[in-house]
């Protein structure tokens, strides 16, 4: 799933067409998606939501800072101050009282009424 965008319909996510998105999404010079509310984000920023969103529904459980840190060989407290900013912007993710990820736009394994079905066959709920 590297790299693609998937539409929620009802019970499924269908991928979105590269066109289309260029189409809907205005980019800079380096072919990023040009938006100053995520002009924020490091490459490390956006490594760390790319994995919660890619392993979360295959987990089907929150990941711990130490997880994410161990997969991605980023010291834990990088990890922790990279989801503080994910989280304080409101936008990619929320933690549970313990620190681990529960959600990660637009996956989550808390129980929601939006659940979906991955191609894979990975069942999971919708955030």
């Amino acid at each position: 799933m590297k790299n693609k965008i998937y539409l929620g319909v009802w019970r499924f996510m269908l991928p979105v067409s590269e066109s289309a998105l260029h189409k809907h999404v205005p980019e800079d010079g380096d072919g990023q998606a040009a938006s100053p509310a995520l002009a924020f984000m490091t490459a490390d920023h956006q490594r760390v939501r790319n994995f919660v969103v890619r392993e979360l529904p295959g987990a089907a459980a929150p990941l711990s800072p130490e997880l994410i840190g161990s997969r991605l060989e980023l010291p834990v407290e990088r990890v922790v101050g990279l989801l503080d900013d994910l989280e304080k912007h409101m936008t990619f993710l929320f933690r549970n009282a313990q620190g681990a990820v529960e959600w990660a736009y637009p996956v989550t394994v808390a129980r929601t009424p939006h659940k979906v079905t991955f191609s894979s066959g990975e069942k999971l709920f919708a955030a």
